[in-house]
């Protein structure tokens, strides 16, 4: 149960993130949120505020944030097609009752003859059986009936496609900028609880039964020589270490004032991306917040630079497609993580907010990347690309995406239980 509600917690958390970033530039550029959506198929809570419906959703695979003009609009009313209005104090149409017309006794119903809802917002029509003919205002946030659903309208200043392509681009980047933001800040607050690894080779704690523990090593050692080469950061350490698995390697630390030769043999640690050796020491930090700053920054970026090295592999064939995890995965991860302690699950969650972040910039069809490389192509041609072509390759971008979900899961379940 304590899995269920750190995974919930976590998840929830990671795309709210996300998508509140694309939020957050929508309405602050003027766009129409139709929805906010935390995961995807049947609603499980839903509520409207402000214009925007809010809703948590079955499956947890993602979210989304449905910006009007992104897609087409959902009601589309034509010439000689009968529609029933309402109007408010000023006598404006503020409904506009598509069906179930009887449904509504006070609709004035007409015959439409013309009707713009994107610029001019006025509805020109006839009385049924009459031949008075009528032209109505529209109120700038009116609503269509339909199947008595209300659906607010979008002028078309309200919609996407009005907008800069500056704005555009900004609101499609704010998600994944956000998922850095996010993990910045775990970032920060993790090296203020655990501190900051200090900048001198020094060994924080030793694990027990590991290679270091029967060497002798204890804490606080500092480690100023390997192998008749004099080191000074913990880099140096690390990386001499992990390329000596099963080698014996000869160390002088320096415990207070004095120097004390120790010999080592790294165990052999084997990884999908490189065996490599380990010898059961921990860095020593330090409590500074001055320091934890620029500490959250540099985290956030080695583990940037590590997942973009990964999917360079993977896109090379280096990895294997067997090697990703979908939301099973990432559970059973997060399960192994929880065990560790809450420290290691803050630091997984800003790991995977750092790879959310990244995996959304992908110059992918459907994905923040893909469609940003949209804006962009529009930027340089100086027209936009033709709606209809680049729904298609967004739709079959994610008719994609959605197959290797399928893949992934069905391998984080092998993976689970065969």
């Amino acid at each position: 149960m304590t899995t269920v509600i750190a995974f919930i917690l976590m998840f929830g958390l990671l795309v709210f993130v996300h998508e509140f970033g694309h939020f957050y530039v929508a309405k602050k550029t003027g766009m129409l949120v139709r929805e906010f959506a935390i995961g995807f198929g049947p609603k499980v809570f839903s509520t409207v505020k402000n214009e925007t419906l809010y809703t948590i959703r079955l499956l947890p695979m993602g979210g989304y944030v449905r910006v009007a003009g992104e897609d087409p609009e959902i009601i589309d009313i034509k010439p000689g097609q009968h529609i029933g209005l309402t109007f408010n104090n000023d006598g404006e149409v503020k409904e506009i009752i598509v069906n179930n017309k009887e449904k509504h006794p006070d609709a004035f119903v007409i015959e439409v003859e013309h009707i713009d809802l994107d610029h001019a917002l006025t509805i020109q029509g006839y009385e049924i059986n009459g031949d008075e003919k009528y032209s109505f205002r529209v109120n700038r946030k009116a609503s269509f009936i339909m199947d008595e659903k209300a659906t607010q309208i979008a002028p078309y200043d309200r919609q996407f496609a009005s907008k800069t392509v500056g704005q555009r681009g900004l609101q499609l980047f704010a998600g994944p900028f956000m998922n850095f933001v996010l993990s910045i800040v775990i970032f920060l607050v993790l090296a203020n609880l655990q501190g900051v690894p200090v900048k001198e080779m020094q060994v924080g704690s030793v694990a027990d039964n590991s290679p270091a523990q029967e060497a002798g090593f204890q804490a606080d050692d500092k480690v100023i020589e390997i192998e008749g080469q004099s080191i000074s950061k913990w880099e140096e350490f690390q990386e001499i270490v992990q390329e000596s698995p099963n080698e014996t390697l000869e160390m002088i630390v320096l415990r207070g004032e004095q120097q004390v030769p120790l010999e080592v043999t790294p165990a052999l640690i084997e990884s999908p991306e490189g065996d490599f050796g380990q010898v059961g020491v921990i860095q020593a930090t330090e409590k500074s917040f001055v320091r934890s700053i620029p500490y959250s920054l540099e985290e956030t970026y080695r583990w940037s630079t590590m997942i973009l090295t990964n999917l360079g592999k993977l896109i090379t064939g280096q990895f294997s497609i067997d090697v990703l995890s979908g939301p099973v995965g990432i559970y059973d991860a997060t399960d192994q993580v929880i065990k560790t302690g809450f420290l290691n699950f803050l630091m997984w969650t800003a790991a995977l907010s750092v790879n959310l972040g990244i995996i959304n910039l992908l110059p992918l069809p459907a994905l923040d990347g893909g469609r940003l490389l949209f804006v962009g192509l529009e930027a340089v041609r100086g027209k936009p690309i033709d709606p209809q072509k680049e729904g298609v390759v967004h739709f079959i971008g994610f008719a994609l995406l959605m197959l290797l979900m399928i893949i992934v899961t069905w391998n984080d379940i092998q993976r689970l239980f065969l």
